[in-house]
């Protein structure tokens, strides 16, 4: 069997959610080719990182297609009419319009979040992501789908029948563990210019979407009440579409100096970052899937998320589930987390328990799985 995996986001040097599905998911299945048996063709639209492959050589090939626009739309698609394989695996959203009716198709489909939240993006892309996840929900043999979040809103609202639904769990990587050698977690602090003082992160694209607004009301009235006990709230990420603006939200909101924005983290400096946070904080509107949450369990860090999309599905027991639309409620939870240090402590328990269900081993042995039922 020779599957077809489009890699086109792995030249991106700034990987965010999707992205770092798509390397986690290509790494590990270059891993496992010798063992499953099958050659993997690879499709990229520039250099490929080199930590990626296993080994100088295996069962695989890198077909690099440069194409400056619709890269998927033109030269995947010609390269998989001129030479299918056996079956191709799209693992962000968007297969390529007109590919062989014969080719069996699989799409891995995060979120339907521009439906909960048009706003969330430009028109242009808006209407890009409405077209291309309806298309591919149509056209994909089989999909996964991230939760049962997901799956749902795909036969919700795309009408797809749950036959041709898998719903694939993510997982998390290794490197996320707990870390506590001072000198290290001194420098990556320095690093992103964050003073000495106990601090809440939160971590993630900074977006509308991700409840940036109220999260920073429940702050302002923690911190105007005075029981914020001299911790510091730390939002870290890159910023987003209808968020360039926050500096100067955070100082209207009296808060200059009690947040602070470290811009995107590098990957090796986020088990740090996490492992040194009192707590992680993510009240975020809609996610399909949310692995921060795991990424901060990984770390040995309470978590504090919302009661609603795929969170509680991820999450389980072993987080402080909130209403992501009250800012009250998201200010009680954080008042909890800060003076309740056995809670904090339980949830770090139910935590580490919880990441038993999740690993990227189990999701890309499904992903082989459901390739190997339906190629030619």
């Amino acid at each position: 069997m020779e599957i077809g995996l489009d890699v086109s986001r792995l030249d991106r040097p700034q990987r965010t959610g999707t992205e770092n599905y798509a390397y986690q998911v290509s790494k590990r299945l270059l891993a496992a080719a010798t063992v499953r048996n099958f050659r993997l063709r690879l499709y990229a639209r520039g250099a490929l990182p080199p930590e990626l492959f296993p080994a100088a050589a295996g069962p695989w090939s890198v077909h690099t297609l440069p194409c400056r626009r619709l890269w998927t739309h033109r030269c995947l698609r010609r390269e998989v009419r001129t030479n299918p394989p056996n079956a191709l695996f799209v693992p962000a959203h968007v297969l390529p319009v007109g590919a062989p009716a014969s080719l069996p198709q699989v799409v891995t489909i995060h979120d339907l979040g521009y439906i909960h939240f048009p706003k969330a993006h430009p028109w242009r892309q808006r209407l890009y992501l409405r077209w291309s996840t309806c298309y591919s929900a149509h056209h994909a043999t089989r999909i996964i789908a991230d939760s049962h979040a997901t799956a749902d809103d795909l036969m919700r609202y795309e009408a797809v029948p749950a036959t041709r639904i898998e719903v694939v769990y993510p997982g998390w990587d290794e490197h996320f563990r707990p870390t506590s050698e001072a000198t290290h977690m001194k420098s990556v602090r320095q690093r992103y210019h964050l003073p000495a003082a106990p601090y809440l992160l939160y971590v993630g694209t900074l977006q509308p979407r991700k409840n940036i607004g109220r999260l920073l009301q429940a702050w302002q009235k923690i911190v105007h009440s005075g029981t914020d006990g001299g911790v510091i709230l730390v939002l870290a990420g890159g910023s987003g579409w209808l968020l360039a603006n926050l500096p100067a939200q955070i100082e209207a909101l009296g808060l200059t100096g009690r947040v602070f924005l470290p811009g995107y983290i590098a990957g090796e400096d986020l088990p740090a970052l996490l492992s040194g946070a009192l707590a992680f904080v993510f009240p975020s509107l809609f996610e399909g899937f949310g692995l921060p949450v795991l990424e901060a369990m990984a770390c040995a860090t309470p978590v504090l998320t919302a009661n609603s999309s795929s969170l509680p599905e991820v999450a389980g027991d072993a987080a402080l589930l909130v209403d992501p639309h009250s800012v009250s409620a998201i200010a009680d939870g954080i008042r909890r987390l800060l003076a309740e240090p056995a809670l904090r402590a339980d949830l770090v328990r139910r935590g580490t328990a919880n990441l038993r269900r999740f690993s990227w081993i189990k999701t890309v042995d499904q992903i082989i799985d459901l390739l190997e039922d339906i190629a030619t």
